[in-house]
């Protein structure tokens, strides 16, 4: 490329579907992060616009143990669904993540590369809606991680419990229900089917 000559894009690109999925999908894959765990409110992606929508106020004390957000050009589909046996369907956004890193990143609406190490099973009222747990590669602490077993237990465990209860109120039927915790072979798995289950999604709105 001659010197001086800019690449870049002349707008936005949209989050989800603008950004590629990652460098080595599915061991390393993009991370787009809505929620730090800083924030006591839920932001969301606005599927229309790109932008982050405030959802709501955290309705409980706790906050994400870990940065949150979801991979690009997935989707919870029949295939991702068909890896959640007790799910009669997928969510319909794209695949979570949880990114851990040792510093802490008080900002949201940032990209990052994400070596996958495992996931959570979580069942949101019967709909698939996995939690992929990786870890930031360059982490001086939790970079040369490559399963969820080599992550401190004690922090999975924070994980685990806050998608558990994090929708839970009292006086409130919980509908969350998690499954357990997979290894890196079953998270490359769900990766994989909820990039099938992308390109399936766009095949389907291109008719």
């Amino acid at each position: 490329m001659p010197k001086n000559t800019l690449q870049f894009s002349a707008w936005r690109p949209h989050p989800w579907h603008g950004l590629t999925v990652g460098p080595k999908p599915p061991e390393v894959v993009h991370a787009y992060i809505e929620i730090t765990p800083f924030d006591v409110v839920k932001y969301e992606i606005d599927k229309h616009s790109g932008y982050l929508r405030v959802d709501r106020p955290q309705r409980s004390s706790s906050v994400p143990p870990a940065l949150y957000g979801f991979i690009p050009r997935t989707y919870c589909g029949a295939r991702v669904t068909a890896l959640s046996p007790t799910s009669t369907r997928g969510d319909g956004d794209p695949l979570d993540i949880c990114v851990v890193t040792e510093r802490p990143v008080d900002r949201s609406e940032i990209i990052m590369d994400a070596r996958v190490l495992g996931g959570i099973q979580m069942i949101d009222g019967g709909e698939a809606d996995d939690k992929i747990i990786a870890v930031l590669p360059s982490d001086p602490v939790y970079g040369r991680a490559v399963d969820v077993e080599d992550l401190p237990k004690a922090l999975v465990d924070r994980l685990v419990h806050y998608f558990a209860s994090y929708k839970s109120m009292p006086g409130e039927a919980n509908k969350v229900s998690i499954a357990g915790s997979y290894s890196v072979t079953h998270a490359w798995k769900v990766v994989q089917a909820a990039m099938l289950d992308y390109d399936e999604l766009l095949a389907t709105m291109s008719q």
